[in-house]
């Protein structure tokens, strides 16, 4: 693949908008293998993520499993940033390719969603919700899209919450093999309906 081809697919999947409630701008783009390796295995290795990714593992075996995720065409991985600097890990998935389609009655073009934020100097800061409401808006760009999944760790209070103030709505516990997790549905019409008041369209 030549630079140009390389940079042209990036483009395509780099977006972002100017989101009123924090004032800042959040966008997104893929993950690029060499330029993000590290960063990623930095933020698995921070306390407030490894209960949850435990991904905390040695360099060599994480640069295996970043290449297998890349490989992996049922997902894609995304680097959140504000104001253009990185500072959260996003995965985007088709359900019903995922193991979570083992678990409830998917749709074919449903989709979910996986996040971390990285540097603990961005926690607490209320940069999730606006993050997580930016990417869900764009999975419903899909318009075949008309509910999109997660499935939090049931430990992992705070990010329910945050789920919910996106308007993703519990269903029921499921077991994972790495997890017991919430089951958690947002539905496209009420999501647009209630998408936040002053935030423009995305762009990409």
């Amino acid at each position: 693949m030549t630079s140009n081809t390389r940079e042209t697919e990036r483009a395509g999947k780099t977006f972002g908008l100017y989101h009123p409630t924090i004032q800042k701008r959040i966008s997104f783009r893929p993950v690029e293998f060499e330029e993000d390796l590290e960063r990623l295995h930095q933020w698995h290795h921070e306390p407030h993520v490894i209960p949850f990714w435990k991904l905390n593992i040695p360099l060599d075996r994480y640069r295996k499993h970043l290449k297998s995720f890349l490989a992996d065409s049922h997902q894609d991985l995304h680097i959140g940033m504000l104001e253009g600097i990185p500072m959260s890990y996003w995965e985007t998935y088709w359900a019903k390719d995922d193991v979570l389609g083992k678990h409830y009655d998917w749709h074919p073009a449903d989709q979910g969603v996986h996040l971390l934020i990285g540097p603990p100097s961005y926690l607490g800061k209320g940069y999730a919700l606006p993050l997580l409401q930016t990417i869900t808006r764009w999975l419903f760009r899909h318009d075949a899209t008309q509910k999109a999944v997660a499935e939090p760790d049931i430990r992992n209070e705070k990010m329910i919450h945050i789920f919910e103030k996106c308007g993703f709505r519990f269903q029921h516990e499921i077991e994972l093999p790495d997890k017991r997790a919430a089951l958690m549905f947002c539905h496209r019409e009420p999501f647009i309906e209630n998408w936040t008041e002053g935030v423009g369209s995305i762009d990409v």
